[in-house]
């Protein structure tokens, strides 16, 4: 693995220099994330071995990551730190203000593949990149290379300056959302290596962001343009204790949309009610769902109802009305937004690959504080969906926008019809590369003394609970089966619950609300699970079949959700999908190409008593399934536009 990193081209940019530790103390002021009573079974304790999802992470560790980084250099974006810190000469490469995150994502991802895939010459790697990013820093923490580098002059023209002063544009300039996937970068490496260095420069940045934004009359009282500073506040204050970073990220939610003496920025930006007021998911998605996951942080923190309360209603107004079938979110390409309620265009979706994964981090805090499987429902429909599509099988091309249907000539993907391989704003790649190698920590999440079983993916397991330690394994071939085969080894016999998730679609439920619904449900609730060979009683709780029992070595629990294929209808008030269906078996929604049904596709109906053929091991597409009827074949949403330009649909006519 990584023969990639056999060439150490970075070391050549390495620049002597000693970081201190900063007065922040680790380890006993760690509230780690205990304000959730559920808490998250991180990766480091669970080895995938899954044939769906494993490949896809190497592919991100042996390909995506090494590819982003060649990209970063060509770029200039390690350059941008060498410059700002006088060790190269020359003026701000790139074109976006943001350009920073780029390297701080990638060395997100790359960390969280340290704990899955050890590898001396990729750590080596991230210190040689973390000592560039220390050069680029300013005395007292400040950390924007390109308004360091020239504050009168940024590089992108939307980026309005006057002064050239910091904090001036904040509406615009990113210089807090440079800051806020710095510290979510910072905290991740430091959990996968122990090293303080990364985390140490994010310190510095952060106590400077206290010291300078405030409710204090010497202070900015202001928030960000674009979101995510505060959850990168709240995951320091988690591993710090530093309760200035929590009160820092809730005066940022607490002054949102609240004027002042500030111009507030409007809807596009979620600035237009204060949080707690806001009904309705508007605006930029990205922005978006990286504030409604700090709310969610806040609710759980400080115990504050108004805060849940809006999370929920937020997050029902999206659900109901503002949700693609793929789980994606932003229907507008203008503002990369929310439309409005039952606006979900198809050939003009945005999906924006960044809104599927902030998504996915709200839906997993929210099921961390209230433990309900349908906030995993949304998490698995857009993980195999809307969230995959955005990166090719080969891991070196990428969609931006993810959309339901193409022509084949509209250019929805910034100027192509297909995925990129890279972009001047590359945040979904990078972004894609944080989050994937992270994907075996959704897996499983446990209470004091109970486990859940959120996703299927065949892996081994090693679980602590309050009073006793476990090894669990799953084997499984799902999403293209449903049988799930799970075996429980405790240290010593111990009687404890284990509630394994049933999907939505098992029960015959698309999302938990009316906006899309089975025309075909299965009559009944077909679900078998049996224990030790024997048919077993079971309560539902909240989604989950729960097993409450005394687990001994090699118990093993066999559960077989029915597959079969399933026609969706959208609720009518969403006017292009009237008279149409769309295909799903499982999690996965499927689409047609023309490349597969080159004589019929625009003829292509589907009647009511269609016969469906699963054919599967498809090579040329990554072993997915099909489904093959007389007149057509469909494939995975997710595997589109991987054989050229084509015209795709996933909303079919029904005869």
């Amino acid at each position: 693995m990584y023969k990639w990193l056999s060439c150490f081209w970075i070391l050549s940019l390495l620049v002597s220099c000693n970081l201190k530790e900063t007065s922040k103390q680790l380890g006993e002021t760690s509230v780690g994330d205990s304000e959730y009573p559920i808490q998250p079974v991180n990766i480091q304790q669970v080895q995938l071995t899954d044939a769906f999802w494993l490949p896809i992470i190497e592919k991100v560790q042996e390909q995506t990551i090494a590819f982003a980084i060649k990209k970063c250099k060509e770029e200039g974006r390690f350059d941008n730190f060498l410059i700002a810190g006088g060790q190269l000469e020359g003026a701000t490469r790139g074109t976006m203000p943001f350009d920073d995150t780029d390297v701080y994502k990638i060395i997100e991802g790359a960390s969280n593949s340290l704990i899955s895939a050890p590898n001396p010459q990729l750590n080596q790697l991230l210190d040689s990149l973390i000592q560039i990013i220390k050069v680029g820093q300013e005395k007292d923490g400040y950390l924007t290379t390109w308004r360091t580098i020239n504050p009168g002059k940024p590089p992108a023209n939307w980026v309005q300056v006057k002064e050239g002063k910091r904090w001036e544009s904040l509406n615009m300039s990113h210089e807090l959302y440079n800051a806020g996937h710095l510290y979510e970068a910072a905290v991740v490496h430091y959990k996968a290596t122990g090293k303080r260095d990364f985390l140490d420069i994010a310190l510095k940045n952060a106590n400077l962001m206290v010291k300078t934004f405030g409710a204090e009359q010497n202070q900015i009282q202001t928030v960000p343009g674009h979101q995510i500073i505060e959850t990168g506040l709240l995951k320091l204050y988690q591993i710090t204790g530093e309760v200035a970073y929590k009160d820092l990220a809730k005066f940022f939610l607490d002054n949102r949309g609240v004027a002042k003496d500030r111009k507030l920025f409007g809807a596009y930006s979620q600035d237009h009610l204060p949080v707690t007021q806001q009904k309705e998911v508007v605006g930029h998605a990205v922005r978006a769902v990286y504030m409604y996951a700090a709310m969610t942080d806040i609710a759980a923190i400080t115990k504050d109802s108004t805060y849940l309360r809006a999370v929920d209603t937020l997050w029902q107004n999206m659900v109901e009305k503002k949700m693609y079938i793929t789980g994606g979110i932003g229907a507008k390409h203008e503002g990369e937004a929310f439309g409005a309620n039952y606006e979900l265009p198809n050939i003009t979706a945005y999906n924006e690959t960044c809104a599927a994964i902030g998504d996915v981090y709200w839906n997993h805090r929210l099921h961390n504080l209230k433990g309900k499987a349908h906030y995993f429902d949304i998490i698995e429909r857009t993980l195999y969906n809307g969230l995959i599509s955005g990166i090719s099988l080969d891991g070196k091309q990428f969609f931006y926008p993810n959309p339901l249907e193409s022509d084949g000539l509209y250019q929805f993907n910034q100027g192509a019809c297909t995925r990129k391989d890279w972009f001047d704003c590359s945040c979904c790649p990078t972004n894609l590369i944080r989050f994937i190698p992270s994907i075996p920590g959704l897996l499983y999440s446990k209470g004091a003394n109970e486990l859940f079983v959120n996703l299927y993916a065949s892996n081994s397991a090693t679980i602590n609970l309050k009073s006793t330690e476990l090894n669990v394994v799953q084997e499984t071939n799902y999403p293209w089966d449903g049988t799930i085969r799970f075996t429980v080894n405790t240290a010593k016999p111990y009687t404890f619950p284990i509630h394994f998730r049933v999907p939505g679609w098992a029960q015959n439920q698309v999302v938990p609300s009316g906006l899309y619904q089975y025309e075909n449900p299965n009559p009944s609730f077909p679900i078998k699970i049996k224990v030790n060979g024997k048919a077993t009683a079971i309560d539902s709780k909240e989604g989950y079949l729960s097993l409450d029992r005394r687990w001994a070595n090699n118990d093993v629990i066999e559960i077989e959700f029915p597959m079969d294929v399933k026609l969706v209808k959208t609720n009518t008030r969403v006017v292009e999908n009237r008279g149409k269906v769309a295909l799903e078996r499982g999690p996965i929604v499927y689409a047609i190409e023309e490349l597969d049904n080159q004589n019929n596709f625009e003829d292509i109906a589907i009647s009511g008593i269609e016969e469906f053929t699963i054919k599967s091991g498809e090579e040329h597409l990554g072993s997915v399934n099909l489904i093959e009827t007389a007149t057509f074949t469909a494939i995975p949403y997710y595997s589109w536009s991987n054989r050229g330009v084509n015209k795709m649909k996933v909303w079919i006519d029904k005869k």
